[in-house]
């Protein structure tokens, strides 16, 4: 069987592979061609002529990569006509798709295969209505019809596969064949690793700086880190020592001017984007994990921390609250709850909530989700095979 896999994600093409981020790595695809003979992806692609090592190798047997022009911006509206034309020449030529939303390329894949009668599956892993709604003024315009158009391609699938336990599965509900699963890939879990944590934990002492750490893009203000800064800046003045370690792919000039602002330029260290192995040694140098985002499915990067055993904090955003323990969860965008939080957060809390995100961790166990992924994606396909038969 052939399977069309659609998405905005930009692979960058090097010679003759294809690379990723790291969101959709050679190991994702092949959770594909595991149950799928061939597995065309449509995205975008960028071609790169000098090789960045913190990327991820995407290509991989049984994969071919098609690119789909950018025809988001209304000056491009023309490419819109190639991009339908592109797409739908692929979905005539598979058994069936699955879209990865949200993004305009599976939206717009979703679209053309209802009216080509092909069956089509949905990894729904954000809320395109806090995506916008936090983006801009234009967002704001945008959101209600990026909503209304999600909820109905969500509704018509076959198959929806959730990266929430319950947030997005209220937002966005199917009727039909669903799971909830997340898209996380932790290592396996040490006992060592949790150990080490609260040995770390045991050895600070008054005069030491509490480094609290994000994972996430700096360059999109609805990821929150400004928040966080604006929250050090208020705490330090009450006589308390916080540092702010930021990762993150992109221009930081914003946050370095709220840093500046805030007279903590000092105190927020950006660290750039790292590789997903030197993410892991990050985490381990960090004190408190905090995800303060206004947009958010469930975020790879606050279970990759809790599986680090970092304390964590976060908003009140997405599926953020299906993970933590509601005395650490935050309005989104509250400077004030923010520092209420981290008051909180002495050594004695610290010890229990190291100890509590290590253990909900375990229920993203890499080979437990990847049976129950395994599973869908074949109930998927034998619903296809029987001629859209098969439910839940």
């Amino acid at each position: 069987m052939k399977l069309l896999f659609a998405h905005d994600h930009t692979f960058y093409k090097y010679k003759d592979n294809f690379y990723s981020t790291g969101g959709l790595s050679k190991a994702v695809l092949e959770r594909y061609t595991k149950v799928f003979d061939e597995v065309i992806v449509i995205s975008r692609h960028k071609r790169i002529y000098k090789f960045d090592d913190k990327l991820t190798l995407a290509s991989t047997e049984r994969v071919r990569f098609v690119e789909i022009p950018n025809f988001k911006s209304i000056k491009s509206q023309f490419k819109l006509f190639k991009a339908k034309k592109i797409i739908s020449k692929e979905i005539k030529e598979c058994d069936s798709l699955i879209a990865r939303l949200p993004s305009s390329i599976g939206s717009l894949a979703t679209s053309l295969a209802e009216k080509s009668g092909k069956s089509y599956m949905i990894e729904m892993v954000a809320c395109p209505w806090d995506a916008y709604w936090n983006h801009s003024l234009k967002g704001k315009i945008i959101a209600p019809y990026a909503y209304l158009t999600t909820k109905k391609r969500v509704k018509d699938a076959s198959s929806v596969m959730y990266v929430t336990r319950e947030f997005l599965q209220r937002r966005y509900p199917n009727s039909r064949m669903t799971i909830g699963c997340s898209d996380v890939a932790l290592p396996q879990l040490d006992a060592n690793i949790l150990e080490r944590r609260l040995e770390k934990i045991n050895s600070i002492t008054r005069n030491d700086s509490i480094i609290l750490g994000t994972t996430a893009a700096v360059n999109v203000r609805y990821k929150g880190q400004q928040y966080v800064i604006e929250a050090i800046s208020l705490l330090n003045k009450q006589g308390y020592n916080f540092e702010y370690h930021v990762v993150g792919r992109g221009d930081n000039s914003f946050l370095k001017s709220v840093a500046d602002k805030a007279g903590v330029s000092d105190k927020v260290k950006f660290l750039g984007s790292l590789s997903h192995d030197k993410v892991f040694d990050y985490l381990d140098n960090i004190d408190i994990y905090i995800q303060p985002s206004k947009q958010e499915g469930l975020p790879r990067a606050l279970v990759e921390a809790m599986s680090r055993g970092c304390p964590s904090i976060g908003s009140t955003t997405g599926g953020i609250p299906e993970l933590l323990n509601k005395e650490f969860i935050f309005s989104n965008g509250s400077v004030e709850e923010i520092c209420r939080n981290l008051k909180a957060m002495n050594l004695k809390a610290m010890h229990e909530e190291a100890i509590r995100s290590f253990e909900k961790a375990k229920e993203y166990d890499y080979s437990k989700l990847d049976m129950e992924r395994d599973n869908f994606y074949k109930a998927f396909s034998l619903g296809i095979n029987t001629g859209g038969k098969n439910e839940s």
